[in-house]
């Protein structure tokens, strides 16, 4: 499935409902209140869903003029999108944008995000940090987001040219679409599967961003934890191909390594007579072969059941 950057009119407008900013915050009072006051400029209302914040976070953003939700405890970025996108379907919205409390995303982008929305082009427009001009962000970022970003458009098979960026904006079709089943920071990869599952029109637009700040987490830590949670969505969307691919390679080596045994046996008996079997090497040759086998039947099963229970 390709992304079409200017997409063709092809959607329902429905003019009515009030459209939202949803903000997830944790532990942001530095910058929430300036987010909310510039994002208040473009949007009906503003959700700050707090995700259990210990410092003033939830206080300055109700006092910026948002709505605050509260998360009891901190659990994650998912589960406050999906609080916040709760909200919206409660309120009928006829668009939303996501974006982050920290700062690194200019309020005065909404309106290029909305655009594609308000006309009908998309259900989802993804801000691109790498498609307009050149930013302030760090060379090492760049190539990690490049890395999961490669690695989620192979494994949605939805190419986008910045899969990691969380300034996004949603139809009333996506907000009554999406919900969150992952932990952690790879909410927006799950986005890219679930664009493919429910047949979402989606375009990118160029956004700006500030990197002026060092990053709140460790960036190896951050980039294995969204890998991880690419490599789980792909075993619960693409069975087939996450037991297959590995499946068929194992029996491939079982099958080199059967075929060298088998091989050094004809030599030794065409010139001594007799040939010494392997012993040792053909038991994993074997191993590996009934192992493959069994990763394949294991990938075709879950492809089978899966494709019963949506169909």
């Amino acid at each position: 499935m390709s992304v079409q950057t200017v997409p063709s009119p092809s959607l329902e407008i429905r003019t009515d409902g009030p459209i939202l900013a949803v903000i997830p915050a944790y532990n942001e009072d530095r910058f929430v209140a300036s987010v909310v006051l510039k994002a208040r400029h473009f949007v009906d209302a503003v959700i700050v869903v707090d995700d259990g914040s210990t410092d003033e976070t939830a206080l300055l953003a109700q006092e910026a003029g948002a709505t605050v939700i509260r998360q009891p405890s901190n659990s994650g970025k998912a589960a406050a999108l999906n609080a916040g996108l709760t909200v919206a379907r409660e309120r009928d919205a006829r668009a939303v944008v996501l974006l982050d409390g920290d700062g690194q995303h200019r309020p005065a982008d909404i309106p290029a995000l909305l655009r594609p929305i308000l006309d009908g082009q998309a259900d989802m427009v993804i801000g691109s940090r790498f498609i307009g001009a050149a930013s302030n962000t760090p060379p090492w970022r760049i190539a990690g987001q490049r890395a999961l970003t490669a690695a989620t458009n192979f494994a949605s098979g939805v190419a986008l040219s910045d899969s990691q960026t969380g300034f996004r904006a949603l139809s009333r079709k996506a907000v009554a679409s999406l919900h969150f089943r992952t932990s952690g920071f790879s909410v927006e990869s799950e986005m890219q599967f679930l664009i493919k599952r429910h047949d979402l029109a989606v375009c990118e637009v160029a956004i700006a961003v500030n990197y002026d700040e060092g990053p709140k987490r460790n960036p190896v830590a951050h980039g294995l934890q969204v890998l991880n949670g690419i490599l789980r969505m792909i075993g619960q969307n693409r069975p087939l191909f996450f037991f297959g691919v590995p499946g068929t390679l194992i029996i491939t080596v079982g099958l080199i390594l059967g075929f060298v045994v088998v091989d050094n046996y004809n030599r030794y008996s065409a010139t001594q007579g007799s040939g010494a079997l392997a012993v040792g090497t053909a038991l994993v040759s074997v191993t590996l072969i009934l192992v493959g086998v069994f990763t394949v039947f294991t990938g075709i099963i879950l492809h089978t059941i899966r494709a019963y229970m949506t169909g």
